[in-house]
């Protein structure tokens, strides 16, 4: 018994005095943080404070967090330093621009329908078709012109009034002197027609005459209008076989009338509206082609002759109506 005693005071001592052994001599540093292979302790530099990184900085891809888009530039759009943007990402509210359509040339007007002839032995006008076109119907016709600006203002200012179409059977000479008065004419839509160009009786006239007094009105009128006259009325109602080739020759239809108002008979002096519009009613009758010239006693009558040929049923032809071939 006292020798088992005395081997465990013996373990305890040896126990005690390795234990104060250990605390005298300093601890080994543990395998890869600086210690040598015999042991001995080696100084280790402190840890490098990690660098603080700005809330702006972007972590690297693959670091546990995502990759974030970059922050727009500041630059001013069309910069240099801004790439272009195409247009459709651009973020604006602007509505989009809607392409012009491309102008196209206004249509040309529509020719009238020819519906009228004129019939050669009476110079009356009447329907081509009866079933078709109205035969109360009569044509103004106004020789001797262009004569003065104010008197033929009023007289187509009376004919706009009444919605009635004409033809102003004109003269070379006058034409020249005053080529504007053509111009207001046809700027009121009324047709023009050749009255010769010097008013003589083409009857007694050559060839050669003929040709120039009807042909010289065609190429001034054309010159000014675009358009060469489409009828012919010979001067005092005088035309024989020359003047009616020659008329033909230039595609215009011949005609004299067969309603005349008389207004040639009358004077500055010795006048009377009201005798222009009996004379004409006193001879009307449906187709009446008639006969009236620029003068101030006409142009005073015309509402009067208008007003009454309407209230009995009567309407004006538009000389664009007729055919000028039959």
């Amino acid at each position: 018994m006292n020798k088992k005693l005395l081997i465990g005071l013996a373990a305890v001592l040896i126990t005690t005095s390795a234990a104060c052994q250990n605390n005298s001599q300093p601890s080994a540093a543990p395998a890869g943080n600086g210690a040598s292979a015999t042991g001995q302790a080696q100084t280790v530099p402190p840890a490098a404070k990690p660098t603080e990184k700005s809330e702006a900085s972007v972590a690297p891809v693959g670091a546990g967090t995502p990759a974030q888009p970059s922050k727009p530039s500041d630059v001013a759009p069309g910069s240099a330093q801004q790439p272009a943007v195409p247009p459709s990402a651009s973020t604006s509210t602007a509505a989009p621009i809607t392409p012009q359509a491309t102008q196209q040339p206004a249509p040309a007007p529509q020719a009238a329908a020819k519906l009228y002839k004129m019939n050669p032995k009476t110079y009356d006008i009447v329907p081509i078709d009866p079933a078709s076109a109205d035969k109360n119907v009569v044509l103004l016709t106004f020789d001797d012109g262009p004569k003065d600006k104010d008197m033929l203002e009023a007289l187509l200012g009376t004919l706009d009034k009444h919605k009635a179409k004409a033809i102003f059977f004109v003269n070379g000479y006058r034409v020249q002197q005053k080529p504007e008065l053509i111009k207001l004419i046809t700027d009121h839509g009324q047709t023009i027609g050749n009255h010769s160009w010097d008013h003589i009786d083409l009857k007694k006239e050559s060839k050669e005459k003929i040709d120039q007094q009807i042909g010289d009105v065609q190429k001034l009128v054309k010159e000014l209008t675009g358009s060469a006259p489409q009828f012919f009325r010979p001067p005092f109602g005088s035309g024989g076989d020359l003047v009616r080739e020659k008329a033909k020759q230039e595609n215009m239809l011949f005609m004299t009338w067969s309603n005349g108002s008389l207004d040639w008979d009358m004077t500055v002096k010795k006048n009377d509206p009201a005798k222009v519009v009996s004379n004409v009613l006193e001879q009307l009758r449906p187709g009446s082609n008639i006969l009236m010239h620029e003068l101030p006693w006409t142009v005073e009558a015309m509402d009067n002759l208008l007003t009454q040929l309407e209230a009995k049923s009567y309407k004006f032809v538009d000389p664009a109506s007729i055919d000028t071939t039959l």
